[in-house]
């Protein structure tokens, strides 16, 4: 990996279903969980959620099952995706730091709502796959989640499993050990 000292971890939840997605909806971002990890320290800070007001979705029984989040909570406290996109530029900046996430999932999908919404694409180029990394450094044949990655570190999940704002601090724990023990990760 570029080694940054500062690397941006983000975690994404999407509105979901348990099967088919209704007609007339989209699975959409409804929390951009995030925090920065100091590589050198392994210290993580400026975690938040950045809760987001579906416009196309709603938050079936399902997700809010898996994320705890409900609609009621978004409608109360959600931004729009937009002003989250532009909460993360002004407040990160991240077009400056390498940023990461568990798996591929996140940027495809960030990039798809950014493309589909016409909204400016707040992250940077330079973006590690936690989830290769991990099973590149521990020599995994097959990958593995982010709470079995956890298990087999002996990091114990902090927060809820599936909220944006915990999992991205649960992230940047295993990122931290993958830097630890191999300096010459690649992104």
């Amino acid at each position: 990996m570029n080694h940054t000292k500062n690397i941006i971890i983000i975690d994404l939840e999407a509105t979901c279903w348990n099967g088919k997605i209704p007609d007339e909806q989209v699975n959409e971002i409804i929390e951009i969980g995030i925090c920065v990890l100091d590589t050198e320290t392994g210290n993580i800070t400026q975690n938040e959620g950045i809760l987001i007001k579906p416009t196309r979705s709603q938050v079936s029984e399902f997700c809010t099952e898996l994320t705890t989040i409900t609609q009621e909570l978004l409608d109360s406290e959600g931004i729009s995706f937009d002003e989250a996109c532009t909460k993360l530029r002004k407040e990160f900046d991240p077009k400056q730091y390498t940023w990461a996430s568990y798996g591929q999932y996140d940027l495809n999908m960030m990039k798809r709502q950014c493309s589909l919404r016409n909204v400016e694409y707040p992250m940077g180029p330079n973006h590690i796959n936690v989830k290769t990394t991990f099973s590149a450094v521990k020599g995994l044949k097959k990958k593995v989640g982010m709470n079995g990655a956890l298990q087999i570190l002996n990091i114990p999940l902090e927060g809820t499993h599936h909220r944006g704002v915990d999992d991205a601090k649960n992230i940047a724990k295993i990122l931290h050990w993958c830097v630890k023990n191999n300096q010459n990760t690649t992104t």
